[in-house]
């Protein structure tokens, strides 16, 4: 499956990008009111992207959403309810790419991994997260 979403009880955990997914023009895959949005893009050579910058817009982020980016190797990503009961894992490859939105989840190398993660800040350590 190129375009995966990983959902329970009608709510997105996450969206699975792999890394042999393609489609002309741009899709957002995440909901409007995502405070992190994830979309694929893809134009011809000489296509032109206006000129733009973003304006100050106050937002409000109530969960931190996280985007992985595989560079090398193979990640198992195990998926929690809220009540930390394990629901399923996936493994993903080089060039995949992963949006964590809700509920919790783990990691296992299954070799070495490289990989890039992008999610909103400012970080609080101890008050961004519950470890189990």
């Amino acid at each position: 499956m190129l375009l995966e979403k990983i959902i329970h009880n009608s709510q997105i955990y996450a969206i699975i990008i792999r890394s042999d997914y393609s489609k002309d023009g741009v899709e957002f895959f995440t909901p409007d009111d995502f405070s992190q949005q994830i979309a694929y893009m893809k134009h011809p050579k000489g296509k032109a992207i206006q000129r733009h910058f973003h304006n100050v817009v106050k937002r409000e982020v109530h969960y931190t959403k996280e985007v992985l980016v595989i560079r090398k190797g193979t990640l198992q990503v195990d998926f929690y309810d809220d009540d930390k009961n394990y629901l399923e894992s996936r493994t993903l490859q080089s060039g995949d790419i992963i949006l964590l939105a809700f509920g919790g989840h783990g990691f296992k190398c299954l070799d070495d991994v490289e990989m890039v993660e992008i999610k909103q800040g400012p970080y609080l350590g101890d008050e961004d997260k519950v470890r189990f």
